[in-house]
């Protein structure tokens, strides 16, 4: 008798028990356009082809191209370990493709991990044919600036505190981190709607092995920042990454750490021996693998990653 009253007990509970186990499951993944209408900055005679994802057997999107209409997914921890922090990822690629696996969902999940909510930026790729040669392509910039202010609008929704979002790239994504942490000033559009009264400003930037941040002097990294890359008083604290034998040049990360220590803005950063260049969250013997640990570190030092509610 006592089997069967243990048994019905069950039954009434068993299901309570799981809606209580899965309302602290992170919700899925939300996906939204990034414009209301055509996103700005296209030419007219600019024709993109079809957007081309690269897949593995395992059904993983390792590549994205021919980007037009961008857009950015939403990943949120569980809600018992949010901890308000909001972070825009922008993969690498060379501004021609995005490598959206380890540059990206894998990127999104760890952050998930550590209690952050993930907004994965699809930027608008390749570089389009009007973009003029040397120069980044405006596109991306004004798909990050749209990024950053609408997880702004969208911060009580999403469970992010409006005043912790920041920005994470890698390579080309690097850049665009940089980039959009240096240039909040000069949106580079005009406003479309509502969410672009909110500030486009990142309050930090994590920025992993960047390209195109110095000038080129004879074929080879210099010493000076490009124009684009304008460090002042104003920019957002940085934590900076690269390896000694990242053939795009650790002269890229090196130089903008020194800008902004002359800036007087609160930067880290970690070059490390060995790790090349693309690596992204893949995990290795080289020493460059610890960088995700060594950021989150940073982010507790700054005051940045809070615990969450509990």
């Amino acid at each position: 008798m006592r089997k069967i009253a243990a048994f019905g007990l069950g039954l009434l509970l068993g299901p309570g028990l799981v809606l209580i186990a899965r309302a602290a499951d992170a919700p899925a993944p939300q996906t939204l356009e990034l414009w209301p209408k055509s996103p700005p900055g296209e030419s007219e005679k600019v024709a993109i082809p079809a957007e081309t994802l690269t897949k593995l057997s395992d059904g993983k999107t390792t590549g994205i191209t021919n980007v037009s209409v961008p857009t950015i997914t939403v990943y949120r921890p569980e809600s018992d370990k949010n901890t308000g922090l909001g972070v825009v990822v922008c993969p690498g690629g060379g501004y021609n493709m995005l490598a959206w696996d380890h540059e990206g969902e894998q990127v999104a999940r760890w952050l998930n991990s550590i209690g952050a909510t993930a907004v994965l930026l699809k930027y608008r790729v390749p570089r389009r044919s009007d973009t003029p040669r040397g120069q980044p392509p405006k596109q991306a910039l004004m798909d990050a600036q749209r990024a950053l202010s609408m997880t702004r609008s969208h911060a009580a929704d999403w469970g992010i505190d409006a005043k912790r979002i920041g920005i994470l790239g890698f390579s080309a994504g690097g850049h665009l981190a940089a980039w959009a942490s240096t240039n909040d000033d000069r949106r580079a559009y005009d406003a479309v709607d509502d969410a672009d009264k909110a500030d486009c400003r990142p309050d930090f930037a994590v920025v992993i092995y960047p390209g195109g941040v110095v000038k080129r002097e004879n074929g080879q990294p210099g010493n000076e920042l490009t124009a684009d890359i304008r460090v002042g008083e104003k920019t957002p604290p940085m934590f900076i990454a690269m390896s000694n034998d990242d053939p795009v040049g650790p002269e890229n990360a090196v130089q903008l750490y020194l800008a902004l220590k002359r800036a007087k803005v609160p930067a880290e950063l970690h070059i490390y021996a060995k790790g090349g260049h693309g690596y992204g969250l893949r995990k290795s013997d080289n020493p460059c693998s610890t960088w995700p640990a060594r950021c989150e570190e940073w982010l507790q030092n700054q005051k940045l990653l809070k615990p969450g509610e509990k």
